[in-house]
């Protein structure tokens, strides 16, 4: 194969098609980076062999790979697993894929280590979520456990405590109306649902705000009290009291509780 001309891609300024002369005419027949075109000196009449041609394809295909990558990587910090995802989905040559991860972590692209200990960093500042979501997420990354273990260090107790106590004061003031129990159950849910442990979440229960909410059940039973009163104004007597008990005790209230509120009602009727 004799190179015949050399031209520069329009859209792509460093990119270089190559041709080579058939009947007389420039026929394309591939493109290189503008590295590798000056690394193999490609020049007009040049003469490749089918060896040399493999040899720079492979390259071109390495820094086709490399360049996607970096892209990818432009914007964002990314894993090995998400960089390796990418490629593949572009990229078909195993061997490709494998040269250029190389080359990215040779150039410090890519490092999990730094990864890991940027984003528990980023959460912890930035984010409510507990130290289990954002082990779940660096899991889910590709990030191996023994670096998230150590990243997890840059996520202190006190740290975890403290947004843990800053979900449940805003989860209080949002939720005043339902029982203890049934808002106990409920924050529960929330914390592990955003990734706190049974530690924090039992250290949270001890707060002040939940250790006062005992004083507030009376008043909280009567604005559900009164919307059941509503419901069973039809009713009288035994199936009147039968009716709020239920209805009451599945809002979460203690029995003991009911009856001093039924008493209530008694003593205003």
């Amino acid at each position: 194969m004799i190179i015949s001309k050399i031209t520069r891609q329009k859209e792509l300024n460093d990119r270089y098609n190559i041709f080579t002369m058939k009947q007389g005419k420039d026929v394309y027949a591939f493109s290189v980076d503008e590295t590798v075109l000056i690394k193999y000196q490609l020049r007009k009449g040049m003469v490749l062999d089918s060896l040399l041609l493999n040899e720079i394809q492979y390259t071109d295909e390495i820094r086709k790979g490399y360049h996607m990558a970096v892209r990818y990587l432009s914007k964002v910090k990314r894993t090995d697993m998400e960089v390796r995802k990418h490629l593949s989905s572009k990229m078909e040559n195993v061997s490709f894929i494998t040269e250029v991860m190389a080359k990215l972590k040779e150039m410090k692209f890519i490092d999990d280590e730094d990864y890991a200990f940027s984003y528990v960093r980023t959460q912890r500042n930035t984010t409510t979520k507990g130290p289990e979501a954002i082990k779940r997420e660096l899991k889910e990354k590709g990030v191996q456990m023994d670096l998230i273990e150590r990243a997890m260090e840059e996520f202190a107790y006190e740290d975890q405590l403290q947004a843990a106590r800053k979900i449940t004061v805003k989860f209080l003031a949002e939720k005043k109306k339902d029982s203890q129990k049934i808002l106990l159950q409920k924050l529960e849910q929330t914390l592990v649902r955003k990734g706190y442990t049974s530690a924090i979440i039992q250290e949270v229960k001890r707060m002040p705000e939940i250790l006062e909410m005992d004083s507030d059940e009376l008043d909280t039973i009567r604005i559900h009290g009164e919307k059941a009163r509503r419901k069973f104004a039809k009713a009288t007597g035994y199936e009147f009291k039968q009716k709020m008990k239920q209805f009451l005790y599945r809002k979460g209230f203690s029995m003991d509780l009911i009856e001093q509120y039924l008493d209530e009602i008694d003593n205003e009727m």
